[in-house]
């Protein structure tokens, strides 16, 4: 689901970095903020940042004397993703593993279709494994899947969204992308 959020953000700035009159220039506390979003795959409660579209206030900077740096307080507007339960969506195969297959959807990287939701579909392990169906359609590398989303995780340690999977259902599973080479989600 893609969201329009409003956040606060506490940005830093070294005292080396501002001007001789003892003025910080916006144009540095914005990048700074974008610097620091960056390094946010996602954010919790809020998902993955797509882009910032719209600031609305620099709070007055505060002095650290021990630090010898200024910090601001940024109002923003940002548009998010957040997977929500029940959710359709669309992803690529990157790895297929025995139990199941994780894929690419957008920002997401951690996206596991376990084999108890492919119904139908069993493994073949010759040479490239891959998961094939009564009706022979495959699910292997590179093979875009219409998915619904069972249940998301929020992982502090890396600041990331795991999503659990399932292609139990009308309309979904392997996509024909004929013509579509290096299509991408």
């Amino acid at each position: 689901m893609l969201l329009e959020v409003e956040c606060l953000h506490e940005v830093v700035i070294p005292t080396k970095d501002i001007d001789t009159n003892g003025m910080v220039p916006a144009r540095l506390v914005v990048t700074n903020l974008l610097k620091k979003l960056t390094a946010y795959k996602a954010l919790d409660g809020d998902g993955y940042i797509l882009g910032v579209t719209k600031l609305k206030t620099i709070c007055k900077g505060k002095r650290h004397e021990s630090t010898k740096c200024f910090s601001f307080l940024v109002a923003f507007i940002c548009r998010t993703l957040l997977p929500m339960k029940g959710e359709v969506m669309f992803g690529i195969v990157h790895r297929v593993l025995r139990t199941g297959v994780f894929l690419k959807s957008g920002p997401m990287e951690l996206v596991y279709l376990s084999a108890q939701k492919m119904p139908n579909y069993h493994l073949v392990d010759e040479g490239n494994p891959l998961f094939l169906s009564n009706d022979l359609s495959r699910i292997e590398e590179g093979v875009v899947i219409r998915f619904v989303v069972l249940a998301t995780r929020w992982r502090q340690m890396n600041c990331d969204i795991s999503v659990l999977a399932s292609i139990e259902g009308d309309s979904l599973g392997p996509v024909a992308t004929a013509g579509l080479d290096g299509f991408e989600l």
